[in-house]
């Protein structure tokens, strides 16, 4: 058994409902870390089974149980976490993901070494039935990479992200519970006005994939916040547009729905060439985050092309006709165009029979 720190480096913040089957194995987790001066604030929501029970009985005390007295939803009950934390770090986790033992140390290493970033996370793996799989995030990335995805995506798994608790008490609210779902997305938009957003390369999550997680049980709140994130952020760039690029966005390339025609493939494919054009000029990175940064971008537009053409909508001319100049085939050989084609028009024929 742990003693309880009293100035804890990083608070940890899990907000709590009905996880009792997992969220045992999540802070077995945090006491695995090999920086050891943390806190714990799990908040319970009202949970029907015996979540509140298992954490008021956890044999580390550095672990401390907040109750809610009413349901208030997840983005309150994390809020509400975040105010009571003491950390000079607040580290975000889900009552379902699995830290690395390495996490919390390398996280406050890179803030304490880079005074100029205010949120760093960090890459995931996922476990899926037992399965350790890697995630479709890029593999290398620099601060600039991230700030340009998160133009066109959400760059960041939620339970991997560290903020300055200084940077965080700017904010009011923390994240915006009208934004349920894609209250993180909104964040890393508002609080770069603080700072620089960066991503550590080492793999320091797992990441549950299971049938009762967020992300599978609320697909469609969860895009409808996503395209409001998004709307808001290129508003003053593409004005009326913004709101119809950000359906395209977030239906395509977030959330991975084929494409269902060519002009909404050239619609969609002019609108990141604007974006990611307006970007490079705003904020002129480095050379190696540009390469990154087109690498990235021409990577989205090889599954998006991928997807389209696979599900017989669009033909491969609608592909050539509608890519952005710099992205070539988005690194997808001929080949895999005519192989996914070929797919297409199968399925198609299956679907006339």
């Amino acid at each position: 058994m742990s003693d309880p720190v009293v100035s804890p480096v990083v608070s940890v913040v899990i907000p709590a409902y009905n996880g009792a089957g997992l969220i045992g194995e999540t802070l077995a987790s945090l006491g695995d870390q090999t920086m050891t001066e943390w806190e714990a604030l799990v908040v319970d929501d009202c949970s029907s089974d015996h979540t509140r029970e298992l954490v008021r009985n956890w044999p580390d005390t550095r672990v401390r149980l907040i109750e809610n007295a009413v349901n208030g939803g997840p983005v309150v009950t994390r809020n509400r976490g975040f105010a009571e934390a003491r950390g000079r770090y607040l580290a975000g986790l889900d009552q379902d993901d699995l830290c690395r033992p390495e996490r919390l140390a390398r996280q406050v290493a890179y803030l304490e070494a880079n005074p100029d970033v205010v949120l760093v996370g960090a890459q995931t793996e996922q476990l899926v039935e037992g399965r350790v799989l890697p995630m479709n995030y890029a593999a290398h990335s620099t601060p600039d990479l991230i700030r340009w995805l998160s133009w066109i995506e959400n760059p960041l798994a939620w339970s991997t992200v560290m903020v300055r608790a200084d940077v965080a008490r700017r904010l009011d609210p923390f994240t915006r519970p009208e934004l349920l779902y894609a209250e993180d997305f909104d964040l890393y938009h508002r609080i770069a006005a603080f700072g620089r957003i960066a991503r550590l390369d080492e793999p320091l999550l797992l990441y549950r994939q299971h049938a009762g997680g967020v992300s599978k049980r609320f697909i469609e709140k969860m895009r409808a916040s996503a395209t409001r994130v998004v709307t808001e952020a290129h508003a003053p760039l593409l004005g009326d547009a913004a709101s119809e690029v950000a359906h395209l966005l977030v239906r395509h390339n977030m959330g991975g729905v084929p494409i269902p025609d060519g002009a909404t493939l050239r619609r969609l494919g002019q609108a990141i060439a604007t974006l990611q054009s307006a970007y490079l000029a705003q904020v002129a990175p480095d050379i190696e985050s540009v390469k990154l940064i087109r690498w990235e971008t021409a990577r989205r537009w090889r599954q998006l092309a991928r997807a389209a053409l696979r599900s017989g909508r669009v033909t491969l001319g609608d592909v050539f006709a509608s890519r952005p100049p710099h992205m070539g085939l988005g690194y997808a050989g001929v080949e895999d165009l005519l192989g996914w084609r070929m797919i297409g028009l199968a399925r198609r024929l299956g679907q006339n029979r």
